[in-house]
C-alpha cells in the first residue's frame, strides 16, 4: 500500500501503466484500444476504464475478452449489428468513417427503396474495405457467438500488429474484405 492515501481507490485508474514487456490480457486489450481508436488516446483511455470495470465484475475463468470489448467499443470503436439488418451495418461502418472524417461512397443511394435489395452484408464490408483503403484505413470484422456482423477500423499500417494480438486475445478476425 502507498504512503500517500488519498481516500480515492486507484485499482482501477483509467491510465494504464504497463512496460513493453506486459503480455497480460489487459496490456492486449489496451494495444488494441489504441489501434481500433488511431489518433484518439482520449477515447482508448475511456474504452479502457469501462473496459476494465466490467471487466472486474467477471470471474477471471470465463472471461472473453472480445466480448466485453464488444460491448465498451459499440458505436464508439466498433460494431455489432444484427446480421440481417444492413441499414444498421452501413450506419455502422458510416459511423466509424465519419470519426476521420470520411465519407464511404456506397456505390448508390442508401435511401433509395431499391437498393438494399441486391445487396448483402458481404457486399457492403467488401464496398466499405475498399473505399476506406484509399485513404489509409483497414475495415476488420470479427466472429460473434451470434447472428452478428462485427467490426472495427485501424491505420492500413496498423494491420500486422493487430493480428497479433487478435490472435493473443482469442479473437477470429478476418479483413472486410473477406467477409462472407
Amino acid at each position: 500500500m502507498s504512503s500517500f492515501d488519498d481516500g480515492f481507490d486507484h485499482e482501477h485508474e483509467s491510465d494504464p501503466d504497463f512496460d513493453e514487456d506486459d503480455d497480460s490480457t489487459e496490456s492486449r486489450v489496451w494495444q488494441l484500444l489504441l489501434l481500433i481508436n488511431p489518433g484518439d488516446e482520449d477515447a482508448a483511455l475511456q474504452q479502457f476504464a469501462d473496459y476494465r470495470e466490467a471487466a472486474a465484475d467477471i470471474d477471471v475463468n470465463d472471461l472473453v475478452p472480445i466480448e466485453v470489448i464488444g460491448r465498451v467499443i459499440d458505436w464508439r470503436a466498433g460494431f455489432i449489428v444484427d446480421a440481417h439488418d444492413l441499414r444498421a451495418l452501413m450506419q455502422a461502418i458510416d459511423e466509424l468513417a465519419s470519426r476521420w472524417n470520411l465519407t464511404v461512397d456506397w456505390n448508390g443511394d442508401p435511401d433509395d427503396d431499391g437498393f438494399f435489395d441486391d445487396l448483402d452484408a458481404a457486399e457492403l464490408f467488401s464496398i466499405a474495405y475498399d473505399r476506406l483503403a484509399e485513404f489509409g484505413y483497414t475495415l476488420w470484422a470479427w466472429e460473434t457467438e451470434d447472428d452478428c456482423h462485427a467490426g472495427w477500423m485501424t491505420l492500413t499500417r496498423d494491420g500486422e500488429p493487430l493480428r497479433e494480438l487478435a490472435t493473443a486475445l482469442e479473437i477470429n478476425l478476418r479483413l472486410g474484405s473477406e467477409v462472407s
